[in-house]
């Protein structure tokens, strides 16, 4: 089965344009319900349709701009304010139409390289990162070869 195919299936059939419930938008991004709440509150971008009850509904561009923002935190290493600071500028800016990729993959981000003050890890913090890496590497091989 394609990928394409295990996603029309977890939605449930839903076209591309259909709305979302939070707790599929949360299996879709692979991040608890909580954390897309929490989102909310720090990113005024975010802003579900909410119906009797308080029921979240996410447009396709709110599920584009959550996907975005999970890259920016997970993938590429960024604290909140730095993502904050990055949808203020619009550096940021979410993909303006939808991207359809495979579930827990994130589109590619086109944004500055990150510069220190900005909420990512100063050049120091990136070489003790880097030189822990290399020593994880090593251990693996040395692992490996037993």
């Amino acid at each position: 089965m394609t990928d394409t195919g295990n996603l029309s299936a977890r939605r449930g059939g839903k076209s591309a344009a259909a709305f979302r419930t939070i707790s599929e938008v949360a299996t879709d991004l692979d991040v608890p319900q909580h954390v897309l709440r929490f989102w909310e509150t720090k990113f005024t971008q975010v802003k579900p349709l909410k119906r009797g009850g308080g029921r979240r509904y996410y447009r396709p561009e709110d599920i584009a701009l959550l996907r975005h923002i999970r890259s920016l935190l997970y993938d590429d290493g960024y604290t909140i304010k730095g993502v904050q600071k990055l949808l203020r500028e619009g550096n940021g800016k979410a993909p303006s139409k939808p991207v359809a990729s495979a579930p827990g993959k994130v589109p590619p981000t086109v944004a500055p390289p990150p510069e220190p003050g900005n909420g990512t890890l100063s050049a120091t913090s990136r070489g003790a990162v880097s030189d822990v890496m290399r020593e994880l590497e090593s251990l693996r091989d040395l692992l490996r070869k037993d």
